[in-house]
């Protein structure tokens, strides 16, 4: 899995009253890098060993995308949350103890055996990452008390957590290399620990709990309706998109997610302000938010498989492409910056979006047997660089159009519905591959020169686990007979996936062009923008 390497924080807080003495500067910038280093690592953590896990625990194609997406949706529903937790009760207390949730998860993955462990493993560590992005942010607005230090604070926030972005795929994938993907788990689960410890002894408490409070009727009904959601999209395939479970949960996410806009609206403190979605500019901004980071992300996800589970690529090798992908954004921010004040968001979100779609449709055309980076290269840097232009411009976008006491309100929500659309990204691109492939191999399997035995076991697991089981199952020789049927099946199944990806950065694309302008136009940065990186 790929997340942005410059995650826009949920809310900027200020740095506000305090009830706490004034920090250590040094150690407060020290520990918050730390902690949103952790943080995102995280979220990469599975995409270069995406293909170990599978053969290891020789999961189905729906467990392998829970795998992912158990860490993507705490971590995208509950950092606001979190955000005001800290606020209300001590942002020192919400880092040390998410860090310390977060190791708990690693420990409980490192030790895994099936995939209901890991699964259970990785929500535990979203949740904790979900409060390390807010805190760690908090704590530097809050322990920086002149612009110019807190510029460099927040420069140095940016940085690391663009640095945990890159080494992520390193990290396990060098890890992994050489022994068990649990162990890549097991080292993160470390840095988890040591970061508590060091919140703890560096970082003096602050808090600002005037004005803030908690919307639990809004932050429950939107997690259990973004829950039952991924669970019929992900399920579908596997369980069948008509029976009971997933028609039930599909109906339940209807209801959760209505129940959501009445908690929104009947609230004094939403976590949601609904009445920006009045503003036509910014509504096209949340959608161009979640269609397009689903369509980056399902692409980044079609991609690790592609690597991982396809290719049998090894895990150094498959994070290879991550870190080029990853690596682009930092190296030409200050291009992106100037570029923002000079042309303004919606030229760099049509070019961004097009480039996306451009690399995504690329990247179907490299044949499936092509494994060296040369082949992928022209898609994996035209991928970054639109990823670039896209997160330098997306949360631009969405403030520039509202009045200036909502534009804080409007870059949470701008995060809030573009983690959303991250977190839809593998569920949905697994659910199109998976069921178009279960198809194929299904006919493929009638056709093939098996006895009725080898066809019966191969029936058998392709029913029980799905196609990425039966590509992964050691069936002596029967699995040379099958392989050219479950390759092709799985290359067939998401490069369709990639078509989704890439019709989703089209419309994109044509949002931006539609409701932003294509025709270039300075914009100031405000210092929200300013600081994403």
């Amino acid at each position: 899995m790929v997340s942005s390497p410059a995650y826009d924080p949920p809310t900027v807080p200020s740095a506000g009253p305090s009830d706490a003495p004034p920090v250590r500067h040094t150690g407060t910038i020290v520990v918050a890098c730390l902690a949103v280093c952790l943080a995102q690592i995280g979220l990469v953590l599975p995409a270069a060993i995406n293909g170990v896990i599978q053969r290891s625990l020789q999961t189905s194609g729906a467990e392998l995308t829970w795998i992912s997406d158990a860490f993507l949706v705490p971590a995208a529903v509950l950092a606001l949350t979190f955000g005001v937790v800290g606020d209300l009760y001590g942002r020192k207390k919400l880092l040390v103890g998410g860090a310390l949730l977060a190791a708990v998860g690693y420990l409980v993955s490192a030790t895994s055996d099936s995939a209901a462990q890991l699964i259970t493993g990785q929500a535990l560590s979203g949740i904790g990452a979900a409060a390390l992005f807010p805190a760690s942010l908090a704590m530097i607005t809050a322990g920086t008390p002149t612009p110019a230090a807190r510029a460099r604070g927040l420069a140095s926030w940016t940085t690391a957590l663009s640095l945990g972005a890159f080494i992520a795929p390193l990290l396990s994938g060098a890890v992994v290399e050489h022994t068990s993907f649990r162990w890549a788990f097991a080292v993160t689960g470390v840095l988890a620990l040591i970061t508590a410890v060091v919140a703890w002894l560096l970082t003096a408490e602050s808090s600002a709990p005037e004005g803030r409070s908690l919307d639990w009727p809004g932050q429950i009904t939107i997690a259990l309706a973004l829950l039952t959601l991924l669970y019929g999209i992900i399920q579908g395939p596997t369980d069948g998109w008509g029976s009971v479970p997933v028609v039930a949960s599909f109906v339940a996410a209807a209801l959760m997610l209505g129940a959501f806009v009445v908690a929104e609206t009947r609230s004094a403190s939403p976590m949601l302000r609904l009445e920006l979605f009045r503003i036509r500019a910014f509504a096209a901004s949340a959608a161009m938010a979640v269609i397009g980071m689903f369509g980056f992300l399902g692409g980044a996800y079609d991609l690790s498989i592609r690597l991982g589970v396809i290719q049998h690529q090894s895990p150094l090798r498959a994070a290879v492409p991550f870190l080029i992908i990853q690596g682009i954004t930092p190296f030409i921010w200050p291009l992106l910056a100037r570029l923002l004040h000079k042309v303004g968001p919606g030229p760099m979100l049509v070019t961004g979006f097009t480039a996306l779609a451009a690399a995504q449709l690329w990247l179907r055309a490299v044949p499936v047997h092509e494994t060296g980076i040369p082949a992928l290269l022209g898609p994996l840097v035209l991928n970054g660089v639109g990823f670039g232009l896209v997160v330098a411009a997306i949360t631009a976008a969405a403030v520039n159009v509202v009045p200036p006491h909502l534009t804080g309100m409007a870059s949470a929500t701008t995060s809030l519905v573009r983690d959303l659309g991250q977190t839809l990204g593998p569920a949905l691109v697994g659910a199109v591959a998976l069921a178009m492939a279960a198809d194929q191999l299904t006919g493929s399997l009638r056709a093939a020169p098996l006895t009725p035995a080898e066809h019966g076991t191969a029936t058998a697991i392709l029913d029980a686990g799905g196609p990425l089981a039966l590509h992964t199952a050691d069936l002596g020789p029967l699995s040379a007979k099958i392989a050219p049927f479950t390759e092709r099946a799985l290359t067939d199944g998401y490069n369709n996936g990639l078509l989704l990806t890439a019709a989703a950065c089209v419309a994109a694309a044509v949002i931006a062009a539609v409701f932003l302008g294509v025709r270039p136009r300075g914009t100031e940065l405000t210092g929200t923008e300013g600081h994403q990186a």
